[in-house]
């Protein structure tokens, strides 16, 4: 049997005030590996006030809540682990505060050298992008897809593919083996709403790993 392929949600940039609510029902539609709060640029009572009313929602449907950027407030809220940039401190500074159990994960662009790194430090996923233009941040470079065939080949550490990626566009990325194709407008905005999203996406990847 093929290695599986899950989708690792992301919250769009500005949460609605319902947003709970569609959270739910689109978690309830199809498969979720895991769902990442990543609120740019918002200050830490509104980011802690995100996660106190998203987490148990994530958690209600055993999808594992990452907060994006600050492993200290991951730790303080009740999270299970943190997604963490290049600028956000190092991997094994993560793991002392947030400890054994909990999920830490890097973005490493479209650099093996710092997957390796982040791999070494302990990451339990490493993530490359962006594959494509993004709507919901500036894109200089696109990575190459061969990253994550490499990276697939040579490690069991799983990886995500992040950046643009939509229901038409992601086949060619799961058929590399990646583990995870991370999903932001291609699911909050999709013309059908997000949960029919969800349900196009598994189909997407269903269809992909198939052939």
């Amino acid at each position: 049997m093929a290695d599986p392929c899950r989708l690792y949600l992301i919250t769009p940039p500005r949460l609605p005030a319902d947003f709970a609510h569609t959270l739910a029902q689109t978690l309830d539609a199809g498969d979720v590996g895991c769902l990442q709060l990543r609120l740019d640029d918002s200050d830490a009572e509104i980011v802690r006030a995100a996660i106190d009313t998203l987490r148990p929602v994530a958690q209600a449907a055993d999808v594992a809540f990452l907060l994006n950027g600050d492993p200290q407030l991951a730790a303080q809220t009740g999270c299970d682990g943190v997604h963490i940039s290049q600028q956000d401190g190092a991997c094994d500074q993560a793991r002392e505060i947030l400890g054994a159990e909990a999920i830490i994960g890097v973005s490493c662009r479209a650099s093996r050298h710092l997957a390796i790194d982040a791999a070494n430090g302990g990451a339990d996923y490493v993530c490359f992008g962006p594959f494509h233009k993004s709507t919901t941040k500036q894109v200089d470079d696109l990575a190459d897809p061969d990253i994550l065939t490499l990276w697939h080949e040579a490690t069991t550490v799983p990886c995500v593919a992040i950046g643009g990626i939509t229901v038409e566009n992601c086949a060619a990325l799961v058929r590399t083996g990646v583990d995870f194709i991370a999903g932001v407008a291609g699911v909050w905005d999709y013309p059908q709403g997000p949960a029919q999203a969800i349900k196009d996406f598994n189909a997407a990847i269903a269809s992909a790993k198939a052939s």
